[in-house]
């Protein structure tokens, strides 16, 4: 059954692809968190620059882990730049919250068991270049368990596809499919 959950990431990989703007990479798994796993990375691009990246894994165990309530759970990792204004407002955490919860409700990701993180870090660079740089980013990591389906299946491509959209809105992107007003 794992396995065919997993042919619907393929589907799935090849639908979020955005050409010049997102790109999915499979990479290897880590192996001691649960017999079976599978991983992909994300860059996103922003005129040519990088300005988001991010790792989703699905680690499965048939007999399931404490605290999963499931046998399947989704990790995933967002990190993007963001304007200097952007980090110092304190919502920026609750915010980068909301956007997980709206990319999993928008793709009908159903789940449970849902937790993690938001951090807003200001770096500013000293002594390595010949002016001190500034970055300002938004990290969200979170893990949740996909909820099967009435007749068991599994369908990981709605939480690759949600996290996309979560890596893509925390880069400052519209939804695929929106244009972005001038």
């Amino acid at each position: 059954m794992f396995s065919r959950a997993v042919d619907g990431l393929q589907v799935a990989v090849r639908e979020a692809d955005r050409p010049g703007v997102l790109t999915l990479h499979e990479v290897p798994a880590p192996r001691r968190l649960a017999p079976h796993a599978v991983a992909y990375s994300a860059e996103v691009l922003k005129d040519g620059e990088e300005v988001a990246t991010g790792r989703f894994v699905v680690l499965h165990d048939p007999d399931g882990q404490d605290g999963w309530r499931g046998d399947t759970r989704v990790v995933a990792f967002v990190s993007a730049d963001v304007e200097p204004e952007m980090a110092d407002d304190p919502a920026l955490a609750e915010v980068g919250w909301s956007w997980l919860k709206d990319s999993l409700d928008g793709r009908g990701a159903g789940h449970q068991a849902a937790g993690g993180t938001v951090t807003r870090t200001a770096s500013l660079t000293f002594g390595l270049v010949e002016d001190p740089q500034e970055t300002n980013e938004v990290e969200v990591r979170a893990s949740w368990s996909p909820l099967h389906a009435a007749d068991g299946t599994l369908d990981l491509g709605v939480h690759l596809l949600a996290w996309c959209d979560l890596l893509c809105m925390t880069a400052g992107l519209p939804p695929v499919g929106i244009s972005r007003l001038r």
